[in-house]
Order: structure tokens, then sequence, then C-alpha cells
């Protein structure tokens, strides 16, 4: 079942933000089968916009799909009656971009689906759309970080 929320409401759900907050809204999510559909709206506010590109090199994309990944999971922290978590990226393999750039103006549309789960590490298959094409693809896998008190978070703020 479609699921729209938008971004006073997903805000709520990240560790991002300020400019570092680069959804605009979720479309739909299953928090069973841990899969979600999120869009952004490229502008010139965007803290990874060049002029001379007229937009975000695709390669932004894996963090498109990373505030993806970490929505679905503060969709599950909110579940659970919890705030947002952070996580951390542990790799992004397999990324191949098909346009060099998601031009301003337009909307990036954002499609993950956890492939693989091995404790607290998580593998999703990742997908950014501009308009019909597909922009970028990649393999993101993530740790989700439910106990800080393992990690120096003095150095933890420096990612979020």
């Amino acid at each position: 079942m479609p699921c729209r929320i938008e971004r006073d409401e997903l805000i709520t759900l990240l560790p991002h933000k300020g400019k570092m907050f680069l959804l605009s809204r979720l479309t739909d999510y299953d928090l069973e089968k841990r899969s979600l559909a999120a869009e952004y709206d490229i502008t010139e506010d965007c803290i990874f916009y060049d002029p001379d590109l007229g937009g975000i090199p695709s390669w932004v994309s894996f963090e498109l799909m990373a505030q993806s990944i970490s929505a679905l999971s503060g969709l599950a922290d909110r579940e659970l009656g919890e705030g947002p978590k952070p996580g951390f990226i542990l790799s992004v393999s397999a990324l191949e971009t098909a346009i060099p750039v998601l031009k301003a103006g337009t909307t990036a549309r954002i499609r993950i689906a956890e492939a693989v789960k091995i404790d607290a590490v998580f593998t999703f298959k990742c997908a950014v759309f501009q308009g019909e094409q597909a922009a970028a693809q990649a393999k993101v896998t993530v740790m989700d970080v439910r106990d800080l008190s393992l990690f120096d978070t003095e150095s933890l703020s420096l990612f979020i």
C-alpha cells in the first residue's frame, strides 16, 4: 500500500539535518519486505549542486540511496517507539551511473530493497531514476548501530 511522507515529517526519521538532508518525500515503503521508494527535488540549494553542470553529479546518487536506507531504518525505529539512530555505510559496490548529471529542476526517484541481512549488517539493492531513465544503481552495505556506547560518539558527530 503506497504511503506518502512529506519532508517535514520525513526529517524526523533521519539523523541528517540542514543541507545534508537530501530527501524530499517518501512515496512508498514496506517494513516487512524492507523496501522503500523516495524522491529528491534537485535544486541549486543542494550541497552537491555544481553550477557548471547545472545539477548534481550522478555519483551523489549513493548518498540518496544511503539516506533512503536511513529513512527505512527511521521508520522501523518509529514503529518501536524510538528516535532515529545513525548507521554506517560499510561499502558501496557495483556503482554504475548511466548519466553524468542529475539536472536541477528535476526529481530523482530512489528505490531501495534489502537483499541480504547478517546480524546488524544489511546490503540493499538500490537504484536512482531521473524521469524514466535509470541514472544509477549500486549495492549499499550498511551497519545498524543500536549501541552508541561502543563507539567514540564525538567522532561520530562528524558524519551526521
